[in-house]
């Protein structure tokens, strides 16, 4: 009988532990998803800061940029970052195929390019500029004639797969306006690989 009691009570007190244990239980796990939607909308709101006022993300068509960039490689691009001779840009300007592009300055405004198709040497400001980004020596001449002399406010950019790019060799790209520079590369988000091989300087 006094083990009847005991279970009895001790099966009571448990129950009067949980009722009272249910509460705290509802309070941690209301707690729980709340700081956890609190995190994911934070996360949201910068992702959209980040991506209205300082970078953009790109995807890469076609193969003037091989060996660097491939088709379908994915970019985190800079809005804010001045450009610079070796970034890889994304141009928005109006040009004969109808779409973005995705180029290497080169030169300047100010500066002279000149290319030697026969000795595929090309030259910025007089200096032989050294290309370890290049697909092969420059060979695929265009309606552009050399030298050329790049107008303030705009830079000549090409491709690194240089024999298979249209980009200021060509009247229907041309010299490009800073203000059509859509932002610079900074790094290939897929597949990953970095910064390096993006930009030379």
């Amino acid at each position: 009988m006094l083990g009847l009691i005991q279970n009895y009570w001790f099966r009571f007190v448990r129950t009067i532990d949980d009722v009272q244990d249910e509460p705290q239980k509802n309070v941690r796990l209301w707690t729980f998803l709340y700081e956890t939607v609190a995190a994911v909308a934070s996360a949201v709101v910068i992702l959209f800061v980040v991506f209205t006022f300082f970078a953009r993300g790109v995807g890469v068509v076609g193969e003037s940029m091989e060996p660097t960039l491939h088709d379908g490689d994915c970019l985190a691009v800079s809005v804010l970052s001045p450009v610079k001779h070796g970034d890889v840009v994304i141009v928005t300007q109006p040009n004969s195929i109808e779409k973005p592009i995705v180029k290497r300055v080169i030169a300047m405004g100010g500066e002279e390019v000149n290319i030697d198709f026969v000795s595929h040497v090309l030259t910025v400001g007089g200096k032989v500029l050294e290309e370890p980004y290049v697909a092969e020596l420059t060979e695929k001449a265009g309606d552009v004639t050399f030298p050329l002399v790049v107008p303030e406010g705009q830079v000549f950019v090409l491709g690194d797969n240089r024999n298979n790019s249209m980009d200021s060799r060509f009247s229907g790209i041309g010299c490009i306006d800073e203000d059509y520079i859509l932002g610079v590369a900074k790094y290939r988000v897929y597949p990953f690989s970095g910064l390096s091989d993006i930009t030379i300087h």
